[in-house]
């Protein structure tokens, strides 16, 4: 009976190592994207990114035919969010690095861009896992992309503009 659970528990973890092996540099790349750090300082987004591999491979055995990589996105999610509610309350503006082109966007606004346009998740699905209808998820979407494609110009740049212009 142990030598078998041996073996399984060899399989297991053999099987998880080849998972974060080929998953963990696109899975660590949607954790610097939600946090809004930089690639080469993201103390946040590796440690949401070991918390969620940690869920995964405690449920591993339970997977039955589940994608671990959407389990684990879907755990860096629904993680994300619930850690920016509790720091910034209802998802409100977190404090992300200042030269990340993400940084204009409110958390829960990072997490429906991160999940629609770069890991490309469905609509609905990304409202079932979030816990939004699907016009809202919609809504921030969009909102998002307005928001990265027509950045808000600085204020000092506004007032300097309107000086020059009433010369």
């Amino acid at each position: 009976m142990r030598e078998r659970q041996a073996v399984q528990g060899a399989r297991r973890a053999q099987e998880f190592e080849a998972f974060v092996a080929g998953a963990a540099g696109r899975l660590l790349h949607t954790a610097t994207l939600l946090t809004a750090e930089a690639p080469d300082a993201n103390p946040r987004a590796r440690r949401l990114l070991t918390l969620a591999l940690a869920r995964t491979y405690a449920s591993w055995d339970r997977l039955r035919g589940e994608d671990p990589y959407d389990r684990t996105r879907a755990c860096l999610a629904v993680r994300f969010a619930h850690r920016a509610w509790h720091q910034y309350g209802a998802l409100g503006r977190a404090r992300p690095h200042p030269g990340s082109a993400l940084a204009e966007l409110t958390p829960q606004e990072r997490l429906v861009v991160v999940l629609r346009l770069y890991e490309g998740v469905p609509e609905e699905q990304t409202a079932a896992l979030l816990g939004l209808p699907a016009e809202r998820v919609h809504a921030l979407c969009d909102r998002a992309t307005a928001t990265l494609l027509h950045p808000a110009r600085p204020a000092a740049t506004a007032v300097t503009g309107a000086r020059m212009a009433a010369s």
